[in-house]
């Protein structure tokens, strides 16, 4: 058999590079029975039928190809031939020697295993860009050859060098590891460093990447202490992906911790993020939740902005999902948000997500809420346990094609010498003369029974005192006095029927009012105000206890 023939045996790509370099060697070294390389070509779907190299014209031929070309033959793939660049790659090989013994280099890359499947099946078999002992790196085409009709004749192995390629795709590789690292930093520094920790929640989050491109997400989440022992929770997505998803999920984060100062209801402040959304890109959307969790309320209370459900497990394990969506997608404009609310007593613990955690291409929106509801139900352990657990069984995987961003916390049931702590005492101002001095001694001794630092005593007496005459003067009835202890600070609260909010001003000399809110602000650690439900407005502030 002629060189043209046999080189039509080939996969492809040798081929052509064999047939340059046959058409290279000068006529007297070709096969007399050559055919025109139409005829080769027609010639690929007949059986193979490779003679021995050296019974071969070609031999010549193969010897001056640039790639790898060996031979070898029968069941323990004794070498029958290896050309020029094979012995300069790996050096001499003695012909006639067992491949497992005189081509360590194959044995190295696991090729043997694959010649002794070519040999039984018949069928070529390729390896891709392995790094060979000689420092370069080589695709390994194995291709089953007869010998005078003999299928077990042996195994024509053709190596052809791929370095320069697979050093150009490692460079790429690096590259887009390097990018996709840079994204998830950026990603990151978005989100809250270190969760704000409430007195009366326990609380923990994680966020998790999507996809492996260099790509940002728009997923965040977010925890604020409003003060008087209230905390709001926010969790949101802005569609899409990249830097402009995540520079409008920056500013609306920034947004909500501003608008949150605020302390207004829920829908208020999703009615303002609407209205800044669509400022910031009329053509981009949000969802979010809005949440402020109240311990006196027992309550869970929240706007939703086109936002999945909030779950809600009991301390029975029951697990209650909110109701649907109070309002549109940020971004949509024109809409008036409403709030709604969930128990959420000591024991109870609530998931606040995003649709990477359970929205899946081939499944409806409902099953993944529904099994992350059932998942719910048997999580038990700190908000970090349970975080973990439903993003495992969700199936959440470092290769997950969508963002991740779920916030957990906990109403601690808090019994024996922890439940001493929290403590809440209240009191009904009717109004009149009597209220002050009432409050004032309400206030002495709930404040004693605590064992509170005599000073500590005092500062409460005294702020208790401005806070109530300032709803005498200025407020309506009902009045409300409240105390509260918890492991870290005294409030005091005092609520009545008018809506008007006080505000710190500086009273002049001459002036008999107005210095009640200003000596407030002096003596505690932080004060506030905010409109209640049903028009009437709370006062309160705080003193940080003492460690130990």
């Amino acid at each position: 058999m002629n060189f043209t023939r046999w080189s039509a045996r080939l996969p492809g790509t040798q081929r052509r590079a064999a047939a340059r370099t046959e058409h290279a060697v000068p006529p007297d070294r070709r096969g007399e029975g050559s055919v025109p390389a139409a005829r080769a070509e027609q010639l690929t779907d007949e059986p193979p039928c490779v003679p021995a190299v050296d019974e071969l014209p070609a031999r010549g031929v193969l010897d001056h190809v640039p790639a790898l070309v060996a031979l070898v033959h029968g069941p323990d793939h004794h070498i029958a031939y290896v050309n020029d660049a094979y012995t300069s790659a790996f050096g001499v090989r003695p012909p006639g020697s067992p491949a497992r013994e005189a081509l360590p280099e194959l044995a190295e890359l696991g090729l043997l295993p694959l010649l002794d499947q070519v040999l039984r099946s018949g069928k070529p078999r390729t390896l891709k860009s392995r790094k060979a002992l000689d420092g370069r790196t080589y695709t390994f085409t194995c291709t089953p050859v007869a010998e005078n009709g003999d299928r077990d004749g042996g195994v024509l192995l053709f190596a052809t060098d791929v370095t320069d390629h697979a050093e150009a795709a490692e460079r790429l590789r690096a590259s887009e590891r390097r990018q996709r690292e840079t994204a998830v930093t950026l990603q990151r520094s978005l989100l809250p460093q270190e969760l704000e920790q409430p007195d009366d929640l326990r609380i923990a989050a994680t966020y998790q990447p999507g996809g492996t491109e260099a790509a940002v997400g728009g997923d965040w989440y977010d925890v604020i202490t409003l003060g008087g022992g209230r905390t709001a929770l926010v969790i949101g997505d802005v569609m899409g992906r990249g830097v402009r998803a995540a520079a409008v999920m920056g500013q609306l984060r920034t947004a909500v911790r501003a608008y949150a100062r605020l302390d207004l209801p829920p829908h208020e402040v999703l009615q303002l993020l609407d209205g800044l959304a669509t400022e910031i890109d009329p053509n981009q959307i949000a969802t979010c939740v809005y949440a402020v969790h109240d311990p006196n309320e027992g309550r869970l209370v929240y706007a939703s902005a086109g936002h999945l459900p909030i779950l809600v497990r009991d301390e029975h394990g029951s697990v209650l999902r909110t109701d649907e969506p109070t309002g549109p997608p940020l971004g949509t404009g024109g809409w008036v948000h409403t709030s709604g609310s969930v128990p959420l007593g000591p024991g109870s613990t609530a998931v606040l997500y995003t649709d990477g955690l359970v929205e899946r291409r081939d499944e409806d929106l409902d099953q993944g809420i529904a099994a992350l509801s059932h998942a719910l139900a048997g999580a038990t352990g700190t908000p970090q346990v349970v975080c973990d657990r439903l993003v495992r069984s969700a199936g959440v995987t470092a290769d997950h094609d969508d963002d991740v961003a779920v916030l957990v916390l906990q109403h601690p049931a808090r019994t024996g010498p922890d439940s001493d702590l929290f403590r809440n005492a209240a009191l009904e101002l009717l109004g009149g003369v009597e209220a002050a001095p009432r409050a004032r001694a309400f206030a002495s001794g709930v404040l004693t029974s605590w064992r509170f630092p005599a000073d500590l005593q005092d500062l409460g007496v005294l702020a208790t005192s401005e806070l109530v005459a300032n709803s005498l003067q200025h407020g309506t009835p009902p009045m409300r006095l409240r105390l509260r202890r918890t492991d870290r600070r005294l409030i005091i609260e005092v609520t009545d029927g008018d809506d008007h909010l006080p505000r710190r001003r500086r009273a002049e000399p001459g002036d008999e009012s107005g210095r009640g809110i200003a000596i407030v602000a002096t003596i505690a650690s932080g004060w506030g105000s905010r409109r209640t439900p049903g028009g009437g407005k709370a006062v309160w502030c705080e003193f940080v206890l003492p460690k130990g």
